[in-house]
């Protein structure tokens, strides 16, 4: 069984990103469960994933220091979810911030170098620069699927499920910018 959790805040794409692995995963013939949870606003709360597939899966859920990957969208909420990666895991980050409204009302502070932590304290933490490759990409929207094209690379899934998927889930006018993506994404890691 492979154990994946997908975390990252309301406007970055976690769902859709899930969708299109658990879909992935299903045209790759494995049994596929997934649960979710929305944070308290769809716009700047915690989203998160919990993808499992294999040959039988009973449960969607994933204990903690289960995961077999952890896909965050964005530095704070890969810590928040560190608890849930196995003695083995690897954790894909990307490496940017998004500022929650606590912060910029001045009512909190954003934990400074979580990147240089991540790094110094995760053995298999992959902290990707996605900004840059949305700027090469020409998207700004495309972040959840270029994390699933580092992600793949990893995965016994093979590339043209993944294209399907995305040619399945994605609004028709996006796909070829979101397939470009995901081979931004894969060659991030390969």
């Amino acid at each position: 069984m492979t154990n994946i959790i997908m975390a990252g805040v309301g406007g970055q794409g976690v769902l859709l990103a899930c969708r299109v692995l658990m879909e992935a995963a299903f045209y790759s013939n494995y049994d596929v469960k997934e649960s979710e949870i929305h944070g308290m606003a769809q716009r700047g709360g915690s989203v998160e994933a919990h993808v499992r597939f294999g040959s039988d899966v009973a449960s969607p859920l994933i204990p903690n220091a289960a995961a077999d990957f952890i896909v965050s969208f964005e530095l704070c909420e890969a810590v928040r979810k560190l608890d849930y990666l196995g003695k083995h895991g690897v954790l894909f980050v990307n490496n940017e911030k998004v500022i929650p409204s606590s912060v910029q009302a001045g009512l909190a502070e954003y934990p400074e170098a979580l990147d240089t932590w991540l790094d110094n304290n995760v053995p298999n933490v992959h902290l990707l620069d996605t900004l840059q490759a949305r700027k090469d990409i020409g998207s700004k929207r495309c972040l959840n699927i270029l994390m699933l094209g580092a992600l793949s690379n990893r995965l016994d899934i093979p590339e043209e499920n993944w294209l399907s998927a995305i040619r399945e889930l994605v609004k028709p006018k996006y796909v070829d910018t979101n397939i470009d993506a995901f081979n931004y994404g894969r060659s991030c890691t390969a």
